[in-house]
Formats: C-alpha cells, structure tokens, sequence
C-alpha cells in the first residue's frame, strides 16, 4: 500500500504537473523524496511568495493545478501573497503548507499558527491531511481548483500524516471528472440570438472566463460573424490575435475606451469576470447580454441575459445562428487603436517606456512569451505590446501585486521551453523578486528581463503628482544592474538609447542565458498618458 506523500505525489503527476516549487520545511522532506523517487523535479525558490506566483501561472497556462509548498509558520505567512495572486487572477493552485503532528500543535506555541484561518479568505478550500481520507480530500481538491472560477486550495500537512499508510476507496472515482456539456438547443438561445440578431453595432467585451473554457478561435470566429469590434481585459491579450483587424484593444477602465462602447448598440460579454474591471460603478447604459462558464454573482455588470455553459459550445453555436452584422467593426478598432497610440505619445527627453516597447516588440520573435509586473510601466507595456495567441501574455491584474514578472516568467519558460520568454518589470518589481534570478540560472530556465528603470516607484509618483503633492518617499536609484545579474551567474547590460536596447535584445537571444537589460527610461509622460487613458 501507499503513504499518504506517494499518494499526493502520484495524484499531482497525473493531474498534469512534474514538479514541486516552493522552500520546504522538515514536515516537507518525505514528500519531495516521493516526488523524486517519480521523477517529479524540485524547484527551489528563494522566496514563498515567487514560489507560489510561479505555480499559479503553470495552472493558468497549463489548466493543470501549480504545486507550491512552505514549512510552517513563517514560511506560510509568507506565501499568503501568492495564494491571493491565485484567488484573484483565478489560477489552480494547490498550496501544501507544513504544520505540527497534532500533540504538538495542541500545546506547542512556537511557530504555530492556525494556517488554514489565515488562508480561509483566499481559498477556494482548506483542509487537513488525514492518512484515512486523502484520496478523496486530492480528488475534492482537483476539482474546486480547476472548476470555474479556477482557484487556490490549500493543504495542512500535519508531520504524523506523511508516512502513514492511505486508506483506499471502495470505489474510487477518477482524480479528474470526466465532465459533458450537450450542446444548447436553439430554442433556449433565442432570447439571446434574437438581441443579437437585432443589432447594428455589437461590440464584444471578453474576459478570462473565454481562457478556461478554450474558447479563443471560436471568439474570433463570432467576431468576424458579426463584424464586431473586440476589447479585452489584460489578462485575455491575445485570446484575439493582436495584428486582427477587429482586435481594439484592452478594456483598462478609463475614459478613452467609453466613446468606442458607447457608440455600440449591443454589448456581448464573454467569459467576462468582474474581478478584472476597476472598482467602479458600470458607466454604460447600453443592453448586455452575457455569456459565460458561471453564473456572474456580485452583479458588478448588468446584463439582461445571461447564457451559462462550456463557452467553446455556446460561441459556435451562437455563430452559426447568427447572421453578419453591419461589419462597423473594422473601422471602429482601428479608430480606437489610433486613439490609444495618439494618447501615448507624449513628448520626451530620453528613451520613452512607449517607445522601449516597441523597439522590444519589434526586435523580438512573434511567438515571445510576456510577463508584466504591476506599476506605472504595466499601463504602457499592456497596451504597446502585441500578443498573437492565448496566455502569450502574463500578469497579476486581479491582485496588481508587484515582484510578479520573474516568476511568472519562470512558469512560461517551464511550459514553453522552446519559445523566448520576455519579463517586463519596473525597477521596484525587479527588486521584490530579484533573488529569483538566482533561480532562473541555477535551475536551467533563461528568460529575458527588461526592467523599466525610472528609479522610482513611478505609479506612486504619478499619484503624488496627480494630487499636487511634493515627492516624498518613492526614489530607488542606484541599482548598477549589470553587476547585480553578474552576481547571480545572468548577463547584464544597462542601455539608455533605442540602438542599445535592440543591439542588448539581439545578443539575449542569440546567447540563450538568462539576461538583464537594465533600461533607463524617462517616465516623464506618464501623468499625461495616465490622464488621457485613465481615471486615477
């Protein structure tokens, strides 16, 4: 028979992830060894939070569950960031935390606390391994973690637990549901098709909800049936090629994309999730129909109708009962596009972040995987950069947490080991995760980082400016990024000019390590580029 870690390690390889990523405790060791003995490899982060990040954006990429762990105590609190990244950028996650044999836990105080409360808000589920009931606790936890919306669950692994033998199942169901979604009848879409029908100027809003069901070609298809424009939130770049005549651009909540909605008739919501909007009242009193994989709860968007199912099946069919629309879309995207890069380029005295992301985008290869931390950067590199397929592009949009870009980076180049992978951080995002390019060389994973170096924390610069008040507590500075990625075994360059970031982008690629290219921008434009797109 099986202990409870052989049977852990075996359910994460069959859901779909080789290995375990985290810093480990010593409640911890029996399950690596288990994870080894099956050719699961361990990858040792330098810092929960990174760990956790890293394991999420596999989930999110991979639809397989991420495997993070910590040791207790501290260890666990500090991986709490990553499990919120998970919560609310929807990624399947399972997040093993270390905790006392239950003797000790009842009497001991060091170190102890009571984790899955602290946990409890950012979870989808919490539980405590018990030899007796561990099969089914793993298959519990398969499937809140990847069911819509996908999300964390957590595990208390008390040390008493790990070795003991796993009590079977009578009957034991798959680790996975082998789950059917008939395919709707017309009949009951006819409210919807019949709004759809009826319009003159749909415009489609979409959102991650079309990445769980993957759902993207069939997105497109209904687009270019309708001849709709298409915006879409961040974390969805790309779910519609970004060289598309009907692709827009990204919903960022601001003023300038009010005009292209509004000019619309209809608004189609698909896989729309309200934890991608900004916290603001809906400013459109347009008709909305949405269509999604789960019932919209917190009312944040007020559609008229909502047509709930597996999006790949409601998209098609929806498609094929339609007719073509008035083809307003084409124009109306490019008009906006327009809008955006008219917004953007604001005067400068040294390289621009703008003007940095279009050099990158140029230099590098189509099929490039992007990170992008959060910060003022993260507004120039989401609507400069272009990706052409689905989770091309990586973010924390739901959480905006700094110190992403590195180990979401680390995840991309996991999944994809043959693609470059690009990490685009500020100068303050680099730094909460820069001892993760110790990771990056140590374990074999090149990736590129190119961190917009204002020295500053810039978007609380922006702030402060935008308020009228003196800068005060945000300067970096001083940071000689190539020394710092020599340190760590990486390639380092700093460049302040648009020849040397494409000469620094070139030689990155052709040597395969992992590289840091410090850029110096000047991030002057930003409070007007801000005002122009967004509300603050």
């Amino acid at each position: 028979m099986s202990t409870t870690v052989e049977v852990m390690a075996d359910a994460f390889k069959e859901a779909g992830t080789p290995f375990l990523v985290g810093h480990p405790g010593g409640e911890s060791v029996e399950l690596m060894e288990a994870a080894r003995q099956r050719d699961m490899r361990f990858i040792l982060m330098k810092q929960e939070t990174a760990g956790a990040m890293l394991a999420a954006t596999w989930g999110e990429i991979t639809g397989s569950p991420g495997v993070c762990l910590s040791t207790r105590g501290p260890g666990a609190a500090n991986m709490v960031n990553g499990a919120a990244h998970a919560f609310l950028d929807r990624a399947p996650l399972i997040l093993l935390t270390d905790r006392y044999s239950q003797p000790a836990h009842e009497v001991g105080l060091r170190q102890r606390i009571d984790q899955l409360a602290v946990y409890a808000p950012l979870v989808k589920w919490g539980t405590t391994v018990d030899a007796r009931t561990i099969r089914q606790q793993l298959r519990r936890a398969m499937r809140t973690a990847t069911a819509p919306a996908p999300g964390p669950v957590q595990f208390d692994i008390p040390q008493s637990e790990t070795t003991k033998e796993a009590a079977p199942l009578l009957a034991e169901p798959p680790l996975m549901p082998n789950l059917l979604y008939p395919e709707p009848d017309a009949a009951a879409l006819k409210p919807i098709i019949d709004r759809v029908r009826n319009a003159r100027k749909p415009i489609i809003l979409a959102g991650l909800g079309v990445l769980w069901d993957r759902a993207s070609s069939e997105l497109v298809a209904l687009a270019e049936q309708l001849g709709a424009p298409v915006l879409v939130t961040s974390k969805c770049k790309g779910a519609i090629p970004e060289d598309h005549p009907l692709r827009a651009g990204c919903i960022i909540g601001g003023l300038i994309e009010r005009k292209l909605v509004s000019e619309a008739d209809l608004i189609i919501t698909v896989g729309l999730d309200g934890v991608e909007l900004q916290p603001k009242a809906w400013p459109y009193t347009t008709p909305l129909v949405a269509l999604s994989s789960t019932p919209s709860l917190d009312a944040l968007v007020p559609a008229e109708i909502e047509a709930i199912g597996d999006l790949k099946i409601l998209l098609r069919k929806i498609t094929d009962l339609c007719s073509g629309g008035s083809n307003w879309g084409e124009r109306a995207a490019s008009v906006f596009r327009q809008d955006v890069i008219d917004a953007l380029n604001t005067p400068s005295k040294g390289l621009s972040p703008q003007r940095a992301m279009e050099v990158a985008r140029a230099i590098l290869p189509r099929e490039t995987i992007a990170t992008c931390d959060a910060g003022a950067s993260r507004l120039l590199v989401v609507q400069k950069w272009q990706s052409y397929g689905p989770r091309e592009f990586l973010t924390s949009n739901g959480l905006g947490s700094m110190g992403y870009a590195v180990p979401g980076a680390l995840a991309a180049r996991l999944a994809h080991p043959n693609r470059p992978v690009v990490a685009f951080t500020g100068d303050g995002g680099f730094l909460m995760a820069v001892a993760e390019l110790q990771t990056a060389v140590r374990e074999n994973l090149p990736i590129i980082i190119v961190v917009l170096d204002d020295q500053q924390i810039g978007l609380i610069r922006v702030k402060q400016e935008i308020k009228g008040l003196p800068l005060h507590g945000v300067g970096i500075g001083g940071c000689d990024w190539e020394k710092l990625a020599q340190g760590f075994g990486a390639d380092g360059v700093t460049v302040d000019t648009e020849n040397g970031l494409q000469d620094a982008l070139g030689a990155a690629l052709k040597t395969g390590r992992t590289t840091v290219i410090g850029v110096r921008i000047d991030g002057s434009g930003y409070v007007d580029q801000f005002n122009a797109l967004r509300e603050l």
